[in-house]
């Protein structure tokens, strides 16, 4: 209850006191057709900007080890396509062209997601971050490309915190259906 009220305050506070005439000419329908219909021009651009960083640090676990991605951790916030149990297991994503074409294509699709960062790229992995819109809560998703397998794993896992709401299970299957 006290974080929705810190975060009402902020919000609030962010808010402009009158409505320009931009947003007060528009239609109801368009006013409230995308949250936040109270911001202006110049404060929705910077709406792809986290209003505080809480970035952790990046891991020394990451990449590929004997044809493996890390492990998850027993808390909820990691997802993988390797893991053997149901709380962190994703499925994998199948590829019927070469690896590069493959990667190229995966590059692409994370490349389309908002705030988003491909930090490491080689022949068969991709290693990306991505930072959440209010918190700036950074995940680290990574991809292995499987050649033999013809499959793409993923582990997506937040550095910070105990649960993520689901949010890195929501990406992977943003990741999926953009893959499709």
């Amino acid at each position: 209850m006290v974080c929705c009220s810190i975060l009402l305050t902020i919000v609030c506070w962010l808010a402009p006191v009158a409505p320009s005439a931009a947003l007060s000419a528009a239609p109801v329908a368009n006013r409230y057709s995308s949250f936040p219909y109270f911001l202006a021009p110049t404060e929705i651009a910077m709406a792809n900007k986290s209003l505080f960083s809480f970035s952790g640090k990046r891991p020394n676990t990451l990449g590929v080890k004997d044809g493996k991605l890390a492990a998850c951790p027993g808390t909820p916030n990691c997802v993988s396509s390797q893991a053997s149990d149901l709380e962190h297991r994703v499925e994998a994503i199948a590829y019927t062209t070469s690896a590069s074409e493959a990667l190229a294509k995966l590059k692409s699709v994370i490349e389309s997601m908002e705030r988003a960062a491909i930090v490491e790229e080689s022949n068969h992995y991709l290693y990306a971050e991505f930072t959440s819109g209010l918190m700036g809560f950074v995940d680290d998703v990574e991809f292995y490309l499987d050649d033999a397998a013809k499959v793409i794993h993923i582990r997506s896992a937040s550095r910070l915190g105990q649960s993520d709401l689901g949010m890195n299970r929501k990406r992977v299957e943003e990741i999926r259906a953009k893959w499709a």
